[in-house]
């Protein structure tokens, strides 16, 4: 896609994430206020990638590293300019990051009922590993 830009946020962008999210993400996490994208930001400065163009927020992956596990989420574009190329371009990225880092294989976080989500992470080589289930416990009230 021509005039896109990829770039890792930085403080300054965490309002314009969130309410970017608001608009172009499914669900909502624990995570999605300003104090949890900061702590990711001053944890793993280049997670959280933005693609831009002419000055404007159209898409946003997470592509998280741990040292052991390359993990991508909030994946998310503007409505008005999916199936345009963003999404593949923002993976791309963060697949690079991640071969980068010395990552070796990654996982997504997708929505059981996001069918627009499978289609878009089929289309790029991902798929359900049916035999893992997210375990999880929320660590705050």
């Amino acid at each position: 896609m021509t005039g896109l830009s990829i770039r890792p946020a930085v403080h300054d962008d965490l309002d314009a994430v969130l309410a970017f999210w608001r608009t172009a993400a499914e669900g909502t996490s624990i995570s999605d206020d300003r104090a949890g994208v900061a702590r990711l930001l001053d944890r793993d400065p280049g997670a959280l990638l933005l693609a831009e163009s002419a000055g404007d927020l159209l898409g946003t992956v997470i592509a998280g590293f741990d040292g052991w596990r390359c993990h991508l989420y909030r994946l998310a574009v503007h409505p008005e300019r999916r199936r345009q190329g963003v999404a593949s371009v923002l993976l791309a990225a963060a697949e690079e990051r991640f071969v980068r880092l010395g990552g070796r294989r990654a996982d997504a976080m997708v929505l059981v009922r996001n069918e627009t989500a499978h289609r878009a992470w089929g289309a790029a080589g991902y798929g359900p590993q049916e035999q893992w289930r997210r375990w999880v416990k929320p660590l705050t009230g």
